[in-house]
């Protein structure tokens, strides 16, 4: 009786273990699907992104004038609102002037679904920028995996506070109207 017992153990075991090296080969082939259509991915998941980009999005600074303090006036702005997905190690100088020097550079995603680096220039007293549009293959070469997430984790976001604006803007109409609420139920 106990060495049939232990047989059906080694058994199970033997079981579980060849299901675990199946799943972990299955783990390989989808996670290498994954990555070879990834840019194909974060193109659909900005896609899809649009509209609220348009509601979350920021103006970006296009160009500025800085003060002794370093604060911008005379602000001009993109006319398209952007959300910022990376940040990567400045670029050497501008695509559009190779005389101007890259201090900051970040992936942004506009509101029509156009992927762009976003590099700024400064020379202390003028601070103004170079809008390079990429797709969504190089944005993910030059930002890594971290621009997917960061999209995934701003509708993520955009979501979770819709929700919340939806149970408060209840709760209050609850609060305001409270003898219709009863009246339908």
């Amino acid at each position: 009786m106990g060495v049939m017992i232990v047989d059906e153990i080694e058994a199970g075991y033997e079981k579980i273990m060849q299901k675990i090296t199946e799943l972990k080969e299955q783990d390989r082939t989808l996670s290498e699907k994954i990555r070879t259509n990834d840019a194909a991915l974060l193109g659909r998941m900005a896609q899809s992104s649009v509209p609220i980009v348009k509601s979350i999005g920021l103006a970006m600074l296009e160009r500025g004038k800085q003060d002794a303090k370093g604060e911008i006036y005379n602000a001009a702005y993109y006319p398209k609102k952007m959300i910022i997905l990376g940040k990567s190690e400045p670029s050497p100088f501008r695509p559009d002037n190779p005389a101007k020097k890259v201090t900051d550079q970040f992936c942004v995603l506009s509101e029509d679904g156009t992927f762009f680096e976003l590099m700024y220039s400064s020379d202390g007293f003028l601070t103004d920028s170079f809008l390079n549009p990429i797709d969504p293959k190089v944005a993910l070469d030059v930002y890594g995996y971290d621009v997917m997430y960061m999209l995934y984790k701003a509708m993520h976001d955009y979501l979770n506070d819709e929700q919340a604006l939806i149970g408060a803007l209840e709760t209050t109409l609850l609060y305001v109207f409270p003898q219709q609420n009863e009246e339908q139920a």
